[in-house]
């Protein structure tokens, strides 16, 4: 099958939903799928305003529509809500082509947290836009219902992976600080609640791994941490076999890949009892959830790595990756596919 897959997530963006939709392109091309991206590395575009990582595509409408005439996909997946998934929407509904949509963080909360939008704003945008999608797809069962809360409809799931031979147990000191070590490995912005984990006494050290708006001031208010910036994923396998507790303090994420990442080293997680961290441990003993976060890091400690590591095994990427390729919805003739293209 001919997927064509847009999105305005993409590198050099380091993320969760940037490294989701890289591997499922990996593991479709594998599974005999001819894959073609939009992308903002193919336009002209201008930095995010209070997120300059982000690059936001400029008007990429004519080009978005030349891009799938010429692809003539037999289905279409539109990641994101940004330019370009706009710009995808609405070629696709003007030309009456089925497509699917994805929802992969909690934009609304991000979004009051960033600028103290109302969450009740973001959603009725979010439900204008997914409503002509033939599947929407959520990462998790939680994600799921909440989203058919807000008055979404076609919500299906669509979970995660991690790939167990780059993120594996081994000997790593490539921090070297006092342990316990407790590690963040993600963005450092307001909406990932990164402060909760740092301004809490611990023993031992902190590390922080990552980029983001918040990082300048991060580093002035929390001299004592240790930072890093972005890794490839070599380079953060060794981090998280390093570490001893991987903290994730967001209150706000949809499934949280850096979770899986880290128990498949054999890093246990302490987290909040939220969407996210329970959706991705459920009932395990792989890592500790509770209201009091430092309580959850010194529980995480007594966590032996080789349970953490073994509930990481029962996630792969190619079990995600069926399931969204079971979540496409293909054009149904190749003659009416041509008709809507003309």
């Amino acid at each position: 099958m001919k997927i064509m897959i847009v999105t305005d997530a993409w590198e050099p963006q380091v993320n969760g939903v940037v490294r989701t939709l890289k591997q499922t392109c990996h593991e479709l091309r594998e599974m005999g799928h001819e894959i073609e991206m939009i992308t903002p590395n193919q336009f002209k575009t201008i930095p995010c305003p209070t997120y300059p990582d982000i690059a936001l595509s400029l008007f990429p409408g004519k080009n978005v529509a030349r891009k799938i005439k010429a692809f003539e996909p037999d289905a279409i997946h539109i990641a994101t809500e940004g330019p370009l998934g706009l710009s995808a929407r609405a070629y696709a509904v003007r030309n009456r082509l089925p497509f699917s949509t994805a929802y992969h963080t909690r934009f609304p909360e991000y979004v009051q947290a960033r600028a103290g939008i109302p969450v009740a704003w973001t959603y009725a945008f979010l439900r204008w836009f997914h409503r002509p999608s033939m599947a929407v797809m959520a990462p998790t069962i939680v994600v799921k219902n909440d989203l058919e809360k807000f008055g979404f409809t076609n919500v299906v799931l669509w979970s995660r992976g991690v790939d167990t031979t780059v993120f594996q147990m081994q000997e790593s000191r490539v921090l070297n600080s006092a342990h316990p070590i407790f590690l963040y490995v993600g963005r450092v912005a307001v909406e990932k609640n990164i402060n909760a984990f740092l301004e809490i006494d611990l023993p031992g050290s902190k590390w922080v791994v990552g980029d983001g708006p918040a990082l300048p001031k991060i580093k002035q208010q929390y001299p004592n941490v240790n930072y890093l910036g972005v890794l490839n994923q070599s380079e953060l396998a060794k981090v998280y076999a390093a570490a001893d507790v991987f903290v994730f303090p967001s209150k706000t994420d949809t499934f949280g890949l850096v979770l899986l990442e880290a128990m498949a080293c054999g890093t246990p997680v302490a987290a909040y009892p939220v969407t996210g961290p329970i959706d991705v441990l459920g009932n395990s003993p792989a890592g500790a959830l509770h209201t009091d976060l430092r309580t959850a890091c010194l529980e995480a400690l007594k966590i032996p790595r080789e349970v953490a590591r073994a509930h990481a095994e029962q996630f792969s990427w190619r079990a995600s990756t069926e399931q969204f390729a079971r979540h496409l919805k293909p054009v149904t003739s190749t003659a009416v596919h041509r008709t809507a293209l003309a």
